[in-house]
């Protein structure tokens, strides 16, 4: 398969499209081919050589993707092959396929296209599990958002809003 890959820290021209393995996918995990993939903060920040993937996680830039499952491993009973889905990932969005942990994948949202449900993951699961879930946020309480304008800012006000 073809992934982006960083040569070097640097500026953009330090990503080169290369052959890569395929990704294995074990028994708990799907592998998607990815149709399209969002531009993260952290992926800039690790192509200039500023952060550093989790250990295990894939070599490649790309924090979220949305694509189809092209296989499940023994363990999943939740998705099948075909599936069309959105993924948070700990790398290997870059890629033309990745494997990733059942958990962590979710349904395109009906009315969303693939290319769009590509940028969910990330805002979505970070301020669900902030605000809702550790925060406990209810029905007409005050919630100040600093930062509004951002893709997590931007989620948390349309969301705290409904």
């Amino acid at each position: 398969m073809k992934a982006i890959v960083i040569s070097e820290p640097g500026k953009p021209e330090v990503l080169q499209l290369r052959d890569v393995a395929d990704p294995e996918v074990k028994d708990d995990e799907v592998l998607i081919r990815v149709l399209a993939t969002a531009l993260n903060r952290s992926d800039t920040l690790q192509r200039l050589g500023l952060y550093t993937p989790p250990p295990g996680s894939s070599p490649y830039l790309g924090l979220e993707c949305s694509g189809t499952i092209e296989s499940v491993g023994k363990n999943v009973s939740r998705w099948k092959v075909g599936d069309q889905v959105c993924a948070l990932l700990s790398g290997g969005g870059y890629a033309e396929k990745v494997s990733v942990p059942a958990g962590q994948i979710l349904p395109i949202p009906a009315g969303i296209s693939l290319k769009d449900a590509a940028a969910f993951p990330e805002v979505s699961c970070t301020v669900w599990s902030t605000v809702f879930m550790m925060g406990r946020l209810s029905a007409g309480e005050s919630f100040l958002v600093h930062g509004g304008s951002s893709g997590i800012g931007t989620f948390a006000i349309q969301n705290s809003d409904s």
